[in-house]
């Protein structure tokens, strides 16, 4: 028969045993990886030293110990000294045969809500761009006379009407460049998968920002040296990475800002798919900026097409970056307040005995 210790072990949602004094007694696997720290190092200490609940929880908590009954709690953001929050439901219950010890298992909402909202996104992208690919070359046809027409016109126009003709002009070139990243979406090819660095990605990214874009940004590095390597396609994901940077170099103070790249190993993360199959992704990087934050109107639907919250924005690079991400069978997510704003990117690592065909 399968010993305790293999069912807690097994668990795929972090879980905890209290003492009665409220310090951790025991922590599965999933819940070292929650919080990014070993067994060995949390055993002992506060529960709630090492674990953030976004409300008055501990008098609840109290009261469930000395009745002797299940404490749920749904919607609540945890988190830990090493992360942001997540939206997650808590099942607290006392533990047969040990007075005052309780259990508590920790269930993120994040992945269960988003992967629906994920099918719908791309579901919405396929028809979006498929509709605009559709449209492109009838729109890209005319504009281009149009163009050639008002620059005619004005070899014979004065200085007054030249400036209506240079609109023409600029108007439709703008309008040119956003079909042409509609078209860039659509046609992006399957990754071409092989091992890849992650930090020599993020080096090149990080290299092209600052001699460009993010020239006035502040960009720290704080790298796993251990990582493993990761599955994916260096190319795509060097553009995932920089319109990452983009964003939050645009979105920063003219003066500047700060950027932190971080880059670490979660063992426990798995995104599991409605079809009942699973996919461990352990490589995990942040890219964590202390701008103003996401427009709380569009944080819901930020990887949708077309949306963007800048005025002049086309609303398709966070939408490409989430199309890669999928493509590449990961995971992107985001948390954002003013002065903190986090893009996670989940990805699987190459499979041990893989080698590279190059």
């Amino acid at each position: 028969m399968t010993s305790d210790q293999s069912i807690w072990a097994s668990l795929p949602v972090p879980a905890f045993l209290i003492d009665p004094e409220d310090r951790i007694a025991d922590v599965n696997s999933a819940g070292e990886g929650f919080l990014n720290a070993s067994k060995k190092a949390v055993e002992g200490t506060p529960v709630w030293d090492q674990i953030a609940i976004d409300a008055p929880i501990e008098e609840a908590f109290e009261r469930a110990r000395t009745n002797g009954t299940p404490l749920f709690v749904n919607d609540i953001d945890v988190g830990s000294g090493s992360r942001a929050p997540l939206q997650c439901a808590l099942q607290i219950a006392p533990l047969l045969g040990h007075p005052g010890t309780m259990i508590m298992i920790i269930s993120p909402r994040e992945l269960a809500g988003r992967m629906t909202q994920n099918h719908s996104v791309k579901s919405a992208a396929q028809s979006a761009i498929g509709m605009a690919e559709m449209l492109a070359h009838e729109i890209k046809n005319p504009l281009a006379g149009i163009t050639g027409a008002a620059q005619l016109l004005s070899m014979n126009l004065g200085a007054e009407d030249l400036e209506l003709t240079d609109l023409i002009v600029a108007e439709s070139r703008r309008i040119v460049k956003l079909l042409e990243q509609v078209e860039q979406f659509g046609n992006l090819s399957t990754p071409d998968f092989k091992p890849v660095n992650i930090h020599d990605v993020l080096d090149r990214a990080r290299r092209s920002a600052q001699l460009g874009f993010g020239a006035h940004m502040t960009i720290i590095e704080d790298y796993d040296p251990s990582l493993p390597m990761a599955l994916g396609d260096p190319d795509q994901l060097l553009q995932v990475i920089l319109n990452l940077l983009r964003n939050a170099s645009e979105a920063a103070d003219p003066q500047g800002g700060t950027i932190r790249l971080r880059s670490y190993f979660e063992h426990s993360f798995r995104l599991r798919r409605s079809d009942g199959t699973g996919q461990s992704l352990p490589l995990q990087i942040e890219i964590i900026d202390d701008g103003p934050g996401l427009p709380d109107k569009i944080k819901a639907d930020i990887f949708d097409p077309f949306v963007s919250g800048r005025e002049n924005g086309t609303g398709l690079g966070l939408a490409l970056v989430s199309k890669i991400i999928s493509d590449h069978n990961g995971w992107v997510s985001v948390t954002s307040v003013p002065g903190r704003t986090v893009f996670r990117l989940s990805l699987p690592r190459v499979p041990r005995g893989h080698m590279d065909k190059e």
